[in-house]
């Protein structure tokens, strides 16, 4: 199964929280093919830097990119994301990581209550 690894979930795995303990199974695990949407890849390094600092925010980023393929936004996913935005009342980095997660098949692994109720999204809150 692919699953994508929400912002969310990554935050508490870097926190090494007990929602985290869920997100490192995925991420580090071999059951899973773990992705990520280029935003949130931005949305962590924004977390991360409010938090601690530069060197560390780039020390996370790349362990994303070595446990996860990193998906970029085009002009499908922007698209997609548009419609499920007003279908669905997702922000617009909810309903880019939505899109993503459609367009390559993934579930994703979140607690972030914006996608609760959603098909296709694992909720750990």
């Amino acid at each position: 199964m692919t699953v994508l690894v929400d912002s969310w979930a990554w935050v508490e795995y870097f926190r090494g929280s007990e929602a985290g303990r869920r997100a490192r199974e995925v991420i580090e695990g071999s059951e899973e093919v773990a992705i990520v949407s280029a935003i949130n890849v931005a949305e962590v390094f924004h977390w991360v830097l409010r938090f601690y600092d530069e060197r560390t925010a780039e020390e996370k980023r790349e362990a994303m990119k070595q446990r996860a393929f990193v998906c970029d936004v085009g002009e499908e996913v922007a698209v997609d994301a548009a419609k499920l935005r007003l279908r669905k009342g997702l922000g617009l980095g909810g309903a880019i990581v939505y899109a993503t997660a459609k367009r390559e098949k993934a579930e994703i692994l979140t607690g972030d209550p914006d996608f609760n109720g959603l098909d296709g999204v694992i909720f750990m809150g």
